[in-house]
Order: structure tokens, then sequence, then C-alpha cells
């Protein structure tokens, strides 16, 4: 079994929280190996070993702890089997390249979700959007090389919320990265909405021309200075697009976070659509269609 050296002077992000993405996809037999796998006992300083490998970016914590059971991590030349096991930051720790192979394999899906089906489980007779990815669903941009649809989807799991009222990209994912990288504690990445609005003034609702008669110190508020329950929210970008409708950009997820900040400067949310996750857009993808990943595509 070979083992794939990782460089100890690798970006280490702050304090992590771990990603569920659900069970990895890919074999779930040990290989045959010629290494004997060497328990460590586990000490109270250091850090831990998943812990460690999830803050390099090798996996989730959920990965780690399957992967060191299964013999495929060293540390220091050591094959690691004991799950607890603490080591030093300065370590060297080493992948097996079957662990390397199962995680290519995990899936990682683009939806366009309609009106009407919830991001995570069903709940109130209404469906889940998992339930959209299906290989009749399964669409292609014009002029890429034909790929085959996948036919395994266990374990998939929504990377982020967009509500029942709401359409657009969600995305769902098997890999407990992607997880991370886009819900995780510490996440950095843009999230983009347009928003069609309209807004009560005097007792009536304008629906045209809303910018016009919007305040522009309302305006400033969605940007920066309104707080959601009893915590303030991180600066947004809030611009108009047309008469009545806007373009947030959020480097959060607060639950029903755009709805909540309209009504709080009197505006009524009309129609709701996510178009872009990172560098990762919507673009002229079905509403209840799915699409894979693009080669080079990542968030």
């Amino acid at each position: 079994m070979s083992f794939t050296r990782i460089k100890r002077d690798a970006a280490v992000p702050g304090k992590t929280a771990a990603c569920r993405a659900g069970k990895p996809a890919g074999p779930q037999n040990r290989p045959a190996s010629s290494a004997q796998s060497t328990p460590s006992t586990p000490s109270s300083d250091g850090v831990r070993l998943s812990k460690r490998m999830a803050e390099l970016g090798l996996c989730s914590r959920r990965e780690a702890d399957e992967w060191i059971a299964k013999g495929w991590v060293k540390v220091d030349g050591k094959v690691i089997s004991e799950l607890g096991t603490r080591i030093q930051p300065s370590a060297r720790i080493e992948v097996a390249g079957v662990a390397k192979r199962q995680q290519q394999a995990l899936l990682t899906v683009l939806i366009h979700k309609p009106v009407g089906y919830v991001s995570g489980q069903a709940e109130d007779g209404y469906k889940p959007a998992w339930m959209l990815v299906t290989p009749d669903r399964f669409w292609q941009p014009p002029g890429e090389a034909p790929r085959q649809a996948p036919v395994k989807f266990h374990g998939l799991a929504p990377a982020g919320r967009l509500d029942i009222d709401s359409t657009g990209l969600l995305v769902m994912t098997q890999d407990g990265r992607v997880a991370k990288t886009l819900i995780g504690e510490h996440s950095e990445v843009e999230k983009e909405y347009l928003v069609r609005v309209s807004y009560a003034v005097g007792g009536k609702a304008v629906e045209q021309g809303v910018d016009k008669a919007f305040p522009a110190a309302k305006l400033a508020m969605l940007r920066h200075g309104l707080s959601l329950d009893g915590v303030a929210l991180r600066p947004a970008k809030v611009d108009w697009q047309n008469g009545e409708q806007l373009r947030f950009i959020l480097k959060e997820g607060r639950n029903r976070q755009i709805r909540r900040m309209c009504e709080a400067v009197d505006l009524k949310v009309v129609g709701l659509k996510r178009v872009r996750i990172s560098k990762v857009a919507l673009g002229a993808l079905p509403p209840g269609k799915w699409r894979l990943l693009r080669e080079g595509e990542a968030f």
C-alpha cells in the first residue's frame, strides 16, 4: 500500500468545525498491506490526529476517523489505527493512496431547486431536494463533452440551505471538505442572490419603481447595521439591479436571513433566487435539474 507524504508546513486555518456530509462512498474493505498497524498511546498533549488532518485540508474529521481505523494513515512513519490518537502539529502525516482514490470518487452535485422543495429532510409533506437527483434529471451544459450520470447517490447532504419559498443553486455533496468550505464555522464563501421586492410606505405597497421610493438610508442598513436574534449581521453587498430587484451578496447564511433583513426595512420579498456560490454559478441549469461540477470548477 502506497502512502502520500503530507508537507508539515501546509496552511492551517483557525479553529474549525466538523462537517457532516454523510458517509463517504467508496470501498469499505481494508486492502491487503505489508505494513503492520502500530497502535499508539494517546497522550494528553498535542492535537487529535483526525482534527489535525481536517486542519490541513486532507479530509473531514469523519473521513479521518475512517482512514485511521482502516490503517490508511501514518504518522512519522508509523501506521496509526487507534482513534483518539494525539500528535504534535509538526508530525509528518502520510495517507495511503487508496484513501485518496476513495476521496476522489465522492460526489458533489449542483441542483436548481424549485420553489416547494426543502433543502434537508422531508417536512410537513414537502419533498426534499435530494429526490431531484435522479439519472433522468441529469443535465449537461450544451457543447460540453458527454458525461455519464452517476448511479450512486447514497450519503448526499446539503452544504447550505435554501428555504422552501426560494429557488436557485443548491449544493449537495458526499465530500466533507466541500461542506466545510461552504458552511464551516469560518467560511468566507460568497453567496449571491437576486431578490424581487415591493415596498410598504404609507399603508400602500409600491410594486413598480421600488428603487425610487426606497430611502437610501434603509439601503445602507441592508448593507450593514441590522441584527437578527440579537446578533449583528456581517456586512453585505446590496445593490439595485433594476427598479424592483436587488442583488445581495452575503458571507453568512442565517435562517431566512434575506427575508428577515427585508422585513426589517419594510420591504416584502416577492421572489428570491440564489445564482452563485463562490465561483460556481447557476447559469443555464434548468429548474428541477442537476449537474456535476465541471473539470477545474471548485468553490
